[in-house]
């Protein structure tokens, strides 16, 4: 049971980086896609109907580890409470800049709104790369359950890793946007599309070869299932149609690839969930984090058909607006 829950949760979190990843892309590429004001509106009416919707699914991911595993969700909550907290900050800076960006017409109004909508979408997508590169390289976890990290350091929320991360998920997150715009609007963003696949090629290559030689979990998590490989080469095909094909078939690659890369995470760590640096058997687990099994088996005949109904709602929504926007 546990197992199916770590599995629901890795689900719910990659459909949240895909969903709500690409309009966090195009507030990333907004103030350079977007040369006029006209233009501005058009990338913003792109995600209109959808960016609100999206972040549903981060409340789902924390919903579900907050239930399935509760000790990780204490833990993880005390020991990254600032940059959780800055998260919190700029997701409610995106969501106030979109609102509060057409209520005024002036010289000054919109373009402040503009840029706190572009730098909040850019370093989102750089704390959430970071959070990803906190798990995966592990934290100083105590024999209480407890850690603590500096917001920079040697090693520190921000460190020559984590920071790697975070540009790969920039660069992800700036390649899935400009797919998304490119396949919504007429707004030319090729170029950007371009640059950012290279990026986030080069970022992918580089991060990869760090976290086999940083956390020796992952390496040994493909070594005793060598099937697993065949994620990757997935999330690699994904970035390779990303970076070649026309309008929907990019997009979908760049889905392909971010899905992909989740799932290496995910399968590299298992049964981890948060590993200790330094000391093994101080890890989090699926086994050691979860609520019980008669807790487990009720909370999965209720998660089912809520994120049924979340599916479904997500289904009809990008049916109904489908197609460009004008």
């Amino acid at each position: 049971m546990e197992t199916i829950w770590f599995c629901l949760a890795a689900f719910s979190l990659a459909g949240y980086v895909v969903l709500d990843g690409f309009d966090l892309g195009a507030g990333i590429i907004h103030l350079f896609a977007a040369r006029t004001n006209e233009e501005r509106r058009l990338l913003l009416a792109s995600i209109g109907p959808f960016w609100d919707a999206n972040e549903v699914w981060l409340l789902a991911s924390g919903g579900t580890i907050y239930f399935a595993f509760p000790a990780l969700y204490s833990s993880s909550f005390s020991g990254f409470y600032l940059p959780l907290m800055m998260v919190l900050w700029l997701l409610i800076l995106r969501g106030i800049a979109i609102e509060f960006r057409n209520h005024i017409d002036s010289p000054t109004w919109i373009p402040l709104w503009d840029v706190v909508f572009s730098g909040a979408s850019a370093l989102l997508a750089i704390f959430l790369g970071a959070a990803i590169g906190n798990v995966v390289r592990g934290v100083p976890i105590e024999r209480d359950g407890e850690f603590f990290l500096p917001l920079w350091g040697e090693v520190g929320i921000l460190d020559p890793y984590t920071i790697a991360t975070g540009l790969l998920a920039l660069a992800a997150l700036t390649l899935h946007g400009a797919l998304w715009v490119r396949m919504k609007t007429d707004l030319n963003v090729t170029r950007i599309a371009q640059w950012a696949w290279r990026s986030t090629a080069l970022l992918t290559a580089l991060v990869t070869w760090a976290t086999f030689k940083i956390q020796p979990i992952v390496g040994y998590s493909f070594i005793v299932r060598p099937w697993g490989y065949v994620i990757p080469v997935i999330a690699l095909a994904g970035l390779w149609v990303a970076g070649g094909a026309q309008q929907t078939r990019a997009f979908l690659g760049s889905c392909v690839f971010l899905v992909g890369m989740m799932a290496s995470v995910a399968f590299g760590l298992y049964p981890n969930v948060l590993p200790s640096l330094g000391n093994g058997a101080t890890n989090l687990t699926i086994y050691n984090t979860a609520t019980g099994s008669y807790g487990l088996g009720v909370g999965l005949a209720w998660w089912l058909p809520g994120m049924a109904l979340a599916t479904a709602y997500a289904v009809f929504q990008y049916r109904k607006f489908s197609g460009k926007v004008s």
